[in-house]
């Protein structure tokens, strides 16, 4: 029995993922998570064979989640699902460790054969999320995006930023400071060569963060 666990802020996208996986012979859903650091501590509570994370979540998203686990649990395989399909975050999952990458609007079709690839040893990542990678090594493009220039916290903040959030509600998102996050905001700010948070939206806009 391969021993799931699943982690994603919300109850109904956990409940329809729960209904894919276990419509599977083999495969059980053993622990959720609506938060980073919640599937961390399950993750330490039960002997689990694949974790399946949710990239967006409040306080340790699931970056954040996946590097961490790459120093504690090297050997527990993740698969990152998630909304966004953009190179930076393909690109970035991949780096930290995840082992497979999919979209939600991919998973009724394909979660169960990524929870038994990786399971095995072996990557799954969808054909846009392969294509992606793959362009990307054979035209050396790493470092040429103004994305490539942020860190993973900036690249967070600047989404949020950009979909209106305040200073506060990131700060408490992300269990960090106001004065942080501003700081955060002023070095992104810098980076992209932009004026204000105006600017960051239209950014954002223009490179597929955010939904117009």
């Amino acid at each position: 029995m391969i021993k799931i666990l699943l982690a994603d802020d919300h109850n109904l996208v956990r409940e329809g993922l729960r209904r894919i996986i276990e419509e599977s012979e083999g495969i059980e859903v053993v622990a959720e998570a609506e938060n980073g650091r919640d599937a961390l501590q399950l993750i330490k509570e039960h002997k689990l064979d694949v974790a399946v994370i949710d990239l967006s979540m409040p306080g340790i998203d699931g970056l954040e989640v996946i590097n961490i686990l790459r120093e504690t649990n090297p050997e527990l395989p993740v698969i990152v699902l998630t909304m966004h399909e953009e190179e930076q975050y393909v690109v970035r999952a991949i780096e930290a460790g995840a082992m497979g990458y999919l979209t939600k609007r991919s998973a009724a079709e394909q979660l169960v054969s990524a929870i038994k690839k990786v399971h095995g040893g072996s990557r799954y990542l969808t054909p846009e999320a392969a294509e992606l990678l793959a362009l990307r090594l054979a035209t050396g493009t790493r470092g040429q995006s103004p994305l490539d220039s942020l860190s993973t916290r900036e690249l967070q903040v600047l989404r949020r930023l950009a979909m209106g959030r305040t200073n506060r509600e990131i700060a408490e998102s992300y269990c960090i400071s106001i004065k942080t996050v501003d700081t955060y905001r002023l070095r992104i700010l810098k980076k992209l060569n932009l004026r204000n948070n105006a600017d960051l939206s239209r950014f954002a806009l223009q490179n597929k963060l955010i939904e117009g």
